[in-house]
């Protein structure tokens, strides 16, 4: 038989608090830097490229950290940082600029949002590493 483990409250609403955070955080970066329907979505890319970086970040702390603190990954990383970036917003914003006939418009919005998000992440990890290494 599969033991399911006990609810973890404590890991739940470091979660929810995050989430609330990060969307919080997200939704007034799409204020600030607002967009009309297929146009370039730069709000959306600037999300998901700084939440990479800082995912990156956060995972380079917690690996080259001996007893991270039980809650920093729930909360920072699925709760605000789960919260912040928003893959079902780039899809909805690529899509829109592909509808309204903007093909090109999204395919470089595709394009610039995966080569700058991965290039984020690992400059997070790489840049917190050496950081951490020169310590």
């Amino acid at each position: 038989m599969i033991s399911v483990p006990a609810t973890r409250w404590d890991v739940l609403l470091a979660i929810g608090a995050g989430g609330a955070l990060g969307s919080l955080a997200r939704y007034g970066l799409s204020v600030a830097i607002p967009h009309a329907r297929g146009e370039f979505a730069v709000a959306t890319l600037l999300t998901n490229a700084l939440g990479c970086l800082l995912i990156g970040v956060l995972m380079a702390f917690l690996t080259t950290t001996a007893r991270p603190h039980h809650l920093l990954r729930p909360f920072l990383g699925v709760g605000v940082l789960g919260g912040f970036t928003t893959f079902s917003t780039f899809v909805t914003d690529s899509l829109d600029a592909a509808t309204t006939g903007r093909i090109l418009g999204s395919l470089l919005y595709v394009a610039a949002s995966l080569v700058l998000c991965l290039a984020a992440v690992t400059a997070g990890l790489t840049a917190t590493r050496a950081i951490r290494k020169g310590r």
